[in-house]
């Protein structure tokens, strides 16, 4: 607004000196600058109002036209009339005001057209750029929703699995039993917890990983040895809640596949150029697993929960050598 002001002023002066070079004087040639600039800015101001609380549809420049061309046969015949009444007395000066009106009609056409322009391409972007916030935002929540969705479905695997154990040691062991029954609520509180959080620190969800382990070790007794090796560094930095347990599952699953031995499994974690990296490894024998009735979802599940908090398809990988499988998590800090 300031810099069309500031435009109107620099015409007005300008329409002065032109009407001067016709032998009219300056008060006079002023006025009338004065006057019909005046005018023509009021006439621009309805017409970016007209356009602001009424926008007509796509493919409408053929109404848009007409419109502006009603608001500068309106505009014209009101600046006619106004210098007319105004300079009533000066025969000459109606008569330069009668040869100049088409100029003057052309003008007022040109200015109402490039504001109509100027204002349909205003609200055009602004309309993009709404419609693009929308867009991010439903795109947010259909994200969170997912998010969700994948950790309802992963988290029955592992308390299905508990309830029969614990199913199992009702008889055999009530003690055991009991003592299972009290770690999987401290787990399932925990977990209930850490939903609401979007990120910890590593050394937080080891504490969480903890409560986990006690209660696979109650199932699969000393046959389970988890082995932590994490850097100090590590310790602080952030990962998402909940990430750990079920790749610590899938290793335990998959280790304890067709083996009645001790299993080992290790997890390693470190920091490589600014990004947190976690290792798991487990015994792993082919022939075994695909006699099993894993499905693989749980790391099918980590790497999608990836790729939705950071855009990122290649954070999870696996390799398999010499009866070893490794996991490997990479979270960007």
């Amino acid at each position: 607004m300031f810099i069309y002001l500031a435009w109107c002023l620099v015409w007005t002066l300008l329409q002065t000196l032109a009407l001067h070079r016709f032998q009219i004087e300056w008060s006079t040639a002023f006025l009338d600058a004065l006057v019909s600039n005046g005018i023509l800015a009021l006439a621009s101001l309805a017409t970016v109002q007209l356009f602001r609380y009424y926008q007509p549809g796509v493919g409408s420049g053929i109404y848009r036209f007409a419109l502006v061309l009603g608001i500068t046969a309106l505009t014209g015949a009101f600046t006619e009339w106004s210098l007319k009444y105004l300079f009533v007395a000066q025969t000459r000066y109606l008569q330069i005001i009668d040869l100049s009106m088409p100029i003057r009609y052309v003008f007022v056409l040109m200015v109402l057209t490039f504001v109509t322009v100027l204002n349909w391409l205003w609200n055009s972007v602004a309309e993009k750029s709404k419609q693009s916030m929308q867009q991010s935002e439903v795109e947010q929540l259909h994200k969170e929703a997912e998010l969700i969705k994948l950790r309802q479905q992963l988290q029955p695997h592992f308390l299905f699995n508990s309830l029969n154990s614990i199913s199992a040691l009702a008889g055999s062991n009530p003690a055991q039993a009991r003592k299972m029954i009290q770690q999987l609520s401290d787990f399932l509180r925990g977990t209930l917890k850490k939903d609401e959080d979007q990120s910890l620190s590593l050394e937080e969800e080891l504490k969480h990983l903890a409560l986990y382990l006690d209660i696979e070790k109650i199932r699969f007794g000393e046959r389970l040895t988890v082995l932590l090796d994490c850097d100090e560094a590590s310790k602080d930095k952030k990962i998402p809640p909940l990430l750990l347990q079920p790749i610590v599952e899938n290793a335990i699953k998959f280790g304890l596949y067709g083996t009645i031995d001790d299993v080992k499994i290790s997890l390693r974690a470190s920091v490589q150029q600014n990004n947190l990296v976690i290792e798991v490894v487990n015994p792993f024998d082919a022939d075994a697993a695909q006699a099993g009735s894993g499905t693989g979802f749980g790391l099918r599940f980590i790497q999608r929960r990836l790729f939705l908090l950071y855009a990122q398809n290649n954070l999870l990988r696996t390799s398999q050598k010499d009866h070893l499988f490794t996991t490997q998590i990479i979270i960007p800090q």
